[in-house]
């Protein structure tokens, strides 16, 4: 007699699987032909639609709990060839709302009771963790999304930020991007030296010309003078068509002596490249010399942003301005005129002639006024950094006056060698 003879054999399914009360996931028991044997309360708790389930094959109550064919098929197969199946993820609706689970299953063997011989498993629902993992997940996709929107207005704002350099000076653009300038309407009496300038005579060069080769000028001149401008540590202010506003001494001084001298350094640098650049300009068309009437005054102005909600400019206003405004319109082209007070503050370095006293229009009393004609050479750097310019046919070459020559010597000889070793490259080939 077999030893399972001796035994219920439901006392045995149940002692066997006596812990299926306690599981808190949906487990049951088929035998070896996949007819269910037993489940626990949890079975039924999971899926009241099924109802009695007792001798169902368990192929079949998976179709019925809608799990798909192909996962079935799968389950079948993996259970035959290796004794075991991890469905990780089945997507089964109850009472309307889809839930996930994970099936396990196993083969189970027992050497005394043929019919504990079959297979054990067990739904684990998985609803909370695959919840919690898809808003993981669509936090993720939304941080990602978040950092490529991030990093596409970091580049417009980049994008934009480099066009608003163009429209400001790079003192006042620096102050306002670093975060030094609030941007309030805060003002400040500040000594500047302003500088005007503008082209003799414009309207009439400019009169019938064409819009891309009166751009081309214009943008050459201004870009020159920018250039200087910058170079010497001249804060832009603004371009009026071809006229040109300077100042020095905000936001950054060196003292109201060395602003008046950098200023004074500026201009004759502006005239010399002016000049430098007639030959450029003839070949565009202009048959008359470009000259360029300048005006330069100290004193207090208010600095600040002025304007409206709508529209600031950080510009500098009062009565200086005025007067290098007043003293440009006064001078005659090619020509620089400074205020008594620009001249008390450079006249140790710089060479003046008196021009006696004018009464520019808005104010009262007469000023005295200076035709600044150099610098005097007292082993200053500020002379140092005067440029000389030489235009060829072909070639312009700008160096800085009191730099070593024979290097710039050296450096176009080096260049000539290379076009040489280019044309005879050529004419061999």
């Amino acid at each position: 007699m077999e030893i399972e003879e001796l035994f219920n054999r439901q006392n045995i399914v149940d002692m066997s699987f006596f812990n299926f009360s306690n599981a808190i996931t949906a487990a049951y028991f088929a035998d070896k032909d996949l007819n269910i044997q037993k489940v626990n309360a949890n079975f039924s708790a999971f899926f009241p639609m099924l109802g009695n389930v007792i001798n169902a094959h368990f192929p079949n109550v998976l179709k019925q709990l809608g799990v798909d064919d192909k996962q079935i098929k799968s389950f079948s197969t993996e259970l035959r060839k290796n004794g075991h199946v991890l469905i990780p993820k089945i997507v089964i609706k109850v009472d309307g709302k889809e839930r996930v689970y994970s099936l396990l299953s196993a083969k189970t063997k027992d050497d005394h009771f043929s019919y504990l011989n079959g297979v054990q498993g067990q739904f684990v629902d998985r609803t909370d963790e695959f919840e919690l993992r898809r808003e993981r997940e669509e936090l993720l996709e939304e941080k990602i999304r978040n950092r490529e929107i991030i990093e596409d207005k970091t580049k417009k704002l980049e994008s934009l930020a480099n066009r608003l350099a163009k429209y400001l000076s790079p003192q006042i653009y620096e102050s306002i991007f670093s975060g030094k300038s609030d941007m309030k309407e805060t003002f400040s009496r500040k000594n500047l030296t302003i500088f005007f300038s503008d082209i003799e005579g414009f309207t009439d060069i400019s009169d019938g010309m064409e819009p891309e080769r009166l751009a081309y000028i214009i943008n050459t001149y201004l870009g020159e003078m920018s250039k200087i401008a910058l170079d010497c540590g001249g804060t832009i202010d603004k371009f009026i068509g071809d006229a040109m506003m300077v100042f020095f001494g905000d936001p950054e001084t060196e003292g109201e002596r060395e602003d008046a001298i950098k200023c004074a350094q500026m201009a004759l640098r502006m005239q010399q490249r002016i000049n430098g650049l007639q030959e450029k300009w003839q070949s565009h068309g202009i048959s008359k010399p470009v000259k360029v009437r300048m005006g330069i005054s100290t004193g207090f102005c208010t600095v600040g942003n002025f304007g409206s909600d709508q529209r600031l400019e950080y510009t500098a206003i009062g009565g200086p301005v005025n007067l290098a405004s007043r003293l440009e319109d006064a001078t005659s082209a090619g020509t620089i005129l400074i205020s008594e007070q620009t001249h008390l503050l450079i006249q140790e370095v710089a060479l003046c002639r008196d021009m006696g006293e004018v009464t520019p229009k808005g104010f009262v009393r007469p000023i005295r006024t200076y035709e600044l004609e150099g610098l005097k050479d007292e082993g200053k750097k500020i002379f140092d950094n005067i440029f000389q310019t030489r235009v060829g046919k072909h070639v312009e070459v700008s160096l800085i006056e009191g730099s070593t020559i024979r290097e710039a010597i050296l450096e176009l000889k080096e260049i000539q060698e290379e076009f040489e070793k280019q044309l005879q490259a050529s004419t061999t080939a």
